[in-house]
């Protein structure tokens, strides 16, 4: 076990159920911790899962991918392990989040009291209820390093008043030029909004996903960095891409990448990631090409 993790990793994991019966591990911070551990960090993943099937199989995973649980919890009440219902309209997905999940009452009371440093990674779907929200309060209180929020914003599951002062206290963001405009209506033009937003909220550096035409990233340096995928890339399964592009965010941060070297970085993978079913890989030989790619 890590007594000193670099990456503390708040929020949910949870199964995507599909219409025909599949179901897909995931959740964005499961995710980003996933790939964290493949590119050897040994993050700290704080969560709950239900004290069923699949929170068994969620643990066993984790097991498998040498992944601490430390800081996942057991629902040993009525709260199942998250999951979310896909359904298909008109050829495109809509997701009903399943409300009042394990990981919707992560509880404050079992994150202990040690003072973490690092990177403290979180999103906004795991603050809809306010268990779980205190719990995230209680894990910043005790966290001295920097924060990272992905944003996602998922209707019905967030509120201005609730989301803009966690804002307040990142260093870094990531969030979609949709949701951007969301959060910054008055301000037209991209650039423009991405600067009014970085002087609202104070961050270091702020990026933007803008799909297949790659992202943008704007620093305090006033430094603009975009980045596009080539023509070439291969599209299976964009499911997970944002996380993709979240875990090397993390990693680029911590390592002291250049904002450039780290958004080609993030970019090149989650194109990789794309090309296959899922938003994680379960092939540590996967990983292992870009490490040995990127070990300067």
């Amino acid at each position: 076990m890590n007594n000193n993790p670099l990456f503390h990793i708040f929020g949910e994991v949870l199964f995507d159920h599909f219409p025909d019966g599949s179901r897909v591990l995931g959740g964005a911070p499961f995710n980003v911790a996933w790939h964290l551990q493949a590119f050897g960090q040994s993050p700290r993943f704080i969560s709950r899962i239900g004290n069923d099937q699949e929170g068994h199989e969620i643990a066993a995973l984790m097991d498998d991918w040498d992944m601490s649980r430390d800081a996942v919890q057991t629902d040993d009440s009525a709260h199942p392990t998250g999951s979310v219902q896909v359904l298909i309209h008109n050829g495109e997905p809509h997701y009903d989040i399943v409300a009042d999940s394990a990981y919707d009452f992560i509880d404050s009371h079992l994150l202990g009291q040690k003072q973490t440093l690092g990177i403290l990674y979180h999103g906004s779907l795991a603050t809809r209820n306010p268990v779980s929200r205190r719990a995230l309060q209680t894990a910043k209180a005790q966290h001295q390093g920097k924060v990272f929020i992905d944003v996602n914003l998922r209707p019905p599951w967030w509120e201005r008043e609730t989301l803009l002062p966690l804002l307040h206290d990142a260093d870094w963001v990531k969030l979609n030029e949709a949701e951007l405009s969301a959060l910054c209506p008055e301000v037209s033009g991209l650039e423009a909004a991405m600067q009014a937003f970085c002087a609202q909220f104070d961050l270091e550096t702020l990026v933007v996903t803008l799909g297949e035409q790659g992202a943008i990233a704007y620093d305090r340096q006033r430094h603009f960095v975009t980045v596009k995928p080539p023509p070439s890339t291969v599209v299976v399964d964009t499911v997970g891409a944002g996380d993709a592009f979240a875990a090397l965010l993390l990693l680029g941060l911590s390592k002291r990448w250049s904002l450039e070297a780290t958004l080609e970085r993030a970019q090149t993978f989650a194109c990789a990631l794309v090309g296959r079913r899922g938003a994680t890989v379960a092939d540590r030989a996967f990983y292992q090409a870009f490490s040995e790619q990127w070990n300067d």
